[in-house]
This record gives C-alpha cells, sequence and structure tokens, in this order.
C-alpha cells in the first residue's frame, strides 16, 4: 500500500515509519492520521516485525503540531472528532504488541510530542525541540498529551508546560525523564537502530508481555501491577521462545526467537 503523508518502510524486523510532509514540516493532518492508523494496522499484522521507529523526514522536523490551517476552518464538533482520531491512533502506537521507539529530529511541538509520548520511549536529536504550545492558541492539547506527559514527567512539569506553552530543548526533556537518550543529529538514527536491532534480537512473545505488563501495571496498585505480572510470567513460560531462551543458556550459545503470537 502506498501512502502520501508517511514513509513506510521494514528490514531486519524494524518498522520505520517517518512522518512525511516536509512543506508544512510534518503537520499533522485527517489525511496522516488516516495513514498512519493503516500503516500501524499492517505492523501489527505483520509477524515479521519486533519493533517500530518512528521519525519525521527530514531535517528540521519530527512533527511541528497539528495543521492549524486544517484545524482553523473546523467546527467546534470536527474539533471533537479530529481530537479522538488522534487519540485513537496515538493510543493505538501505545498498544502496539511490539515496542515503538520515537526518534525525535527536530521539532516536536503539539501533536508531534504527543506521538512521541505515545511511543514507549524517545531519543532526541540535540537539535530537537519538545512543547504543548497548544495554550497559546487558545486551545488545549488534544491527543493525549495533557495525560501522558504528566504521568511521565510528573503532574507539575507538566502543568508548567501546558499553562505556558513554553518549549524545552532535548536537554531539558532528558533532565525531565521524558527522553532516554541525546544524541548528536547525525547520529540519531544510528543510535536508535542499533537499539531497535537489539530488541528485534528478543522474542516476540516476551517483548509482547513486558510491553503490556508495564503498561497495564502502570496505573494500578503495587500488589495488582504484580499480579499481571505473575500471571504474564506463567504465559511466556509455555513459549516457543522460552524454550528457546533457556535451552540456548544451558548449551552456551546464542539463542535464536522464532517465536510467535500465535
Amino acid at each position: 500500500m502506498s501512502f502520501e503523508t508517511i514513509l513506510f518502510t521494514s528490514e531486519n524486523h524494524i518498522a520505520l515509519i517517518q512522518f512525511n510532509r516536509p512543506r508544512a514540516l510534518n503537520a499533522l493532518n485527517n489525511q496522516l492520521f488516516d495513514e498512519l492508523d493503516q500503516a500501524l494496522d499492517q505492523v501489527a499484522a505483520d509477524g515479521d516485525l519486533r519493533v517500530l521507529v518512528l521519525t519525521g523526514a527530514g531535517e528540521k522536523a519530527f512533527v511541528a503540531g497539528a495543521d492549524i490551517v486544517e484545524l482553523s476552518r473546523m467546527t467546534p464538533l470536527q474539533g471533537k472528532n479530529f481530537s479522538r482520531k488522534g487519540q485513537k491512533v496515538f493510543s493505538k502506537i501505545e498498544h502496539l504488541p511490539i515496542p515503538a521507539i520515537a526518534a525525535v529530529n527536530g521539532y516536536a511541538l503539539g501533536g508531534g510530542s504527543e506521538a512521541a509520548l505515545a511511543c514507549d520511549f524517545i531519543y532526541a536529536s540535540e537539535k530537537a525541540v519538545f512543547g504543548l504550545p497548544e495554550i497559546t492558541l487558545g486551545l488545549i492539547p488534544g491527543f493525549g498529551g495533557t495525560q501522558r506527559l504528566a504521568r511521565l514527567v510528573g503532574t507539575n512539569r507538566a502543568r508548567e508546560m501546558v499553562f505556558t506553552g513554553k518549549n524545552i530543548t532535548a536537554q531539558q526533556a532528558y533532565e525531565f525523564g521524558m527522553v532516554n537518550q541525546v544524541c548528536a543529529p547525525d547520529q540519531l538514527m544510528d543510535t536508535v537502530m542499533k537499539t531497535a536491532g537489539l530488541i528485534a534480537s528478543r522474542g516476540r512473545a516476551s517483548l509482547r508481555a513486558a510491553k503490556e505488563v508495564i503498561l497495564n501495571g502502570g496505573n494500578v496498585d503495587l500488589e495488582t501491577g504484580c499480579r499481571i505480572e505473575n500471571d504474564a510470567f506463567g504465559l511466556t513460560m509455555s513459549s516457543e521462545d522460552a524454550t528457546e531462551g533457556t535451552t540456548a543458556f544451558l548449551e552456551k550459545r546464542k539463542p535464536q526467537f522464532k517465536g510467535t503470537l500465535d
């Protein structure tokens, strides 16, 4: 399937999706959300894929935000539907059966920060800029930003960013705990792909279980979270990859994980 607003490729168990509206700094519009939604369905259905990398085409922007031209023409109901569409698509990233890494190569403002926050973790270029500036337009974040940011960096940090609309640097985002690693611009994708390759060498069943346990256990009490972990641990014991991993350890060789989610 061909797309107009994104680029979608895959190699070595790694899917790469690039936002590709360079003239609009990769701004999010209805067409991009629809195409991203379709691409994510393909990623989820492809049993060969174990990691998704999300980045922006070009050097200036990951995603500079929502398309203000399109947004300015919406009625309140259309705006609400647009917000819900974005929330659903980003939730699909969050709930993919494989890990998702955001490689933020430039401006990640508004919907750009929200897209990155929907991924499992973020690597950023030294030139990356994060922010939720919707308040400067008389709006608020509408694609899950108020919720995911607060859960990741704490309520007070999130309040300050949302209420002021100020941008932060990649280094500040790292200090806030929003970004895992800051890289030189020319080293970002190599660094991300190295980590993606390491993750892709792991078992698909255990990757999915680990992602689900962390996600589902994050907003419950510790005892409930441990029960969720306990159930998932038992299920992974029955997987083909668990057999291969333990056997390889005893035979003192590297495991060759080939298990599926079927």
